[in-house]
């Protein structure tokens, strides 16, 4: 193994804008790929870089795990941090740096699944088969209301994994959430008309809101999830409530049975109606999954909205909404002219997923995997902030609430994670009125357990930055 390199390698400049951080990771990247590191070059520990350059040892512990995330450095007890032996520079003249390919996503990223648990192989063969076999009947514009083959699937699915009972005539097929919640908005509201909507809540449902001059009721969450008895005092008149029973975005809580029972019965008594965006359920890893709201609706008074978003890929484009019986003649009269259906592949090939038995298989190993990821994720931050990390346990869900006593500033936090690679969300944006609680929302989903420790090093740099600032 070759000598420990002279400290010029990792000179930094003080007076440079650019984050130290962000200094030493370019040093030290440019020396291996220029061959000034050749593999097998050992580099100084941790402890005496950060005390020879004069900066956080955290600071050369998240540029370290940066490099070996990328492969460019290993680490070996008991000989140290190194060149990893496999890389190997160029061997004519150094060439301009080559831009970092760019990502569709950043770990920590909300609203993805784990793109790498993705069944490529069993899509891809189940596409190819429908391909080959389409029947003529299915060539043409396909029904607005959806497959009838992906409709019958889902209702069996929601009877034996949400204890949601359905027909497949009260189910219409969607192009995700957004599809379904502006189907409900045509279906139940006038313009002007009253929402509960929860606060903090997820933004996109605040915005269509708005651009529909609807009136928002922005109604407080707390450990047992939105106030009734607040927005009943507020808004008794409101014509819908929008919830997330069973996961709330962005806290995590569940609904109480009492608050459950209380939203209904002001639906019932007031003619009002329910949306339950049922976002995540599928994802539950310790205790008793939380019931559907949708399974106590003895009133037909909730749409059910579901999405396959969050189990298999965003860019499918596709979820479902269960209507409230009395309302499916008149979702079936306001699709035709709303679009003319679905993509027809994407149906088939779902309602083929989920008919074989792959698609629940799917969903059990992925809650597998995200248990674990969660757990390592969990663990690596509290080993890198000990007591200067707040974070809030949940049962279920695909992301991690942390809050960082004594920085109470969550949006500036998040734009120095940006600048190291990471892609965290401020919890105060997810209110109506920002700045009423800090924190970050980590997603977990796509942080494999092996690159937790990257990870959490990475953001510890980011945050110590911060604080010094």
């Amino acid at each position: 193994m070759s000598d420990t390199p002279r400290l010029d390698a990792f000179a930094i400049d003080r007076a440079s804008r650019l984050p130290l951080h962000q200094q030493l990771y370019e040093r030290i990247h440019v020396a291996i790929r220029d061959g000034r590191l050749p593999p097998g070059t050992r580099l100084p520990s941790t402890r005496s870089l950060a005390t020879q350059l004069g900066v956080a040892r955290g600071t050369v512990d998240a540029v370290y795990a940066r490099l070996a995330g990328e492969g460019r450095l290993t680490a070996r007890r008991p000989g140290g941090t190194a060149v990893s032996p496999s890389f190997r520079p160029p061997s004519d003249a150094p060439a301009a740096p080559r831009p970092e390919p760019s990502e569709p996503w950043l770990p920590l990223q909300l609203g993805l699944p784990a793109l790498d648990l993705f069944p490529r192989k069993t899509w891809t063969r189940i596409l190819g088969r429908q391909a080959r076999q389409l029947p003529l009947d299915q060539m043409v514009v396909p029904d607005p209301m959806g497959l009838a083959a992906l409709r019958e699937a889902i209702a069996a699915y929601l009877a034996v994994s949400r204890g949601v009972t359905c027909g497949a005539d009260q189910i219409v097929v969607t192009h995700g959430y957004q599809d379904a919640l502006n189907l409900t908005l045509d279906l139940v509201l006038a313009e002007g008309d009253k929402v509960w909507t929860e606060d903090p809540g997820y933004g996109f449902v605040q915005r269509t809101l708005r651009a529909r001059n609807m009136t928002i009721v922005a109604a407080p969450v707390d450990e047992a999830g939105l106030r009734i008895d607040w927005a009943r005092a507020q808004a008794p008149e409101a014509r819908l409530a929008i919830v997330t029973p069973a996961h709330q975005f962005p806290l995590g809580v569940t609904f109480s049975p009492v608050r459950r029972l209380d939203l209904l019965a002001w639906a019932s008594e007031t003619g009002g109606w329910i949306l339950e965006d049922d976002y995540d359920s599928e994802f539950h890893y310790s205790g008793h999954k939380p019931a559907a709201l949708k399974a106590m609706d003895v009133d037909q008074r909730v749409f059910y909205a579901g999405s396959f978003s969050k189990s298999l890929l965003p860019s499918l484009r596709l979820g479902y909404l269960v209507l409230p019986r009395p309302l499916t003649s008149a979702a079936a009269e306001a699709q035709q002219l709303r679009h003319r259906g679905v993509a027809m592949f994407e149906q088939l090939a779902v309602a083929e997923l989920m008919r074989q038995g792959h698609f629940a298989r799917h969903l059990r190993r992925m809650a597998v995997r995200y248990k674990a990821r969660r757990n390592a994720l969990v663990a690596a931050l509290e080993r890198r902030f000990g007591d200067r990390i707040a974070l809030t346990p949940r049962a279920g869900g695909l992301h991690v609430l942390a809050r960082f006593p004594g920085l109470d500033d969550d949006v500036a936090l998040a734009r120095r994670a940006l600048a190291v690679g990471l892609r965290p969300a401020p919890l105060s944006g997810q209110y109506l009125a920002p700045g009423q609680d800090q924190g970050l929302l980590m997603s977990f989903t796509n942080v494999p357990e092996e690159r937790a420790d990257e990870i959490a090093a990475r953001l510890a740099c980011a945050i110590d930055e911060t604080h010094r600032g």
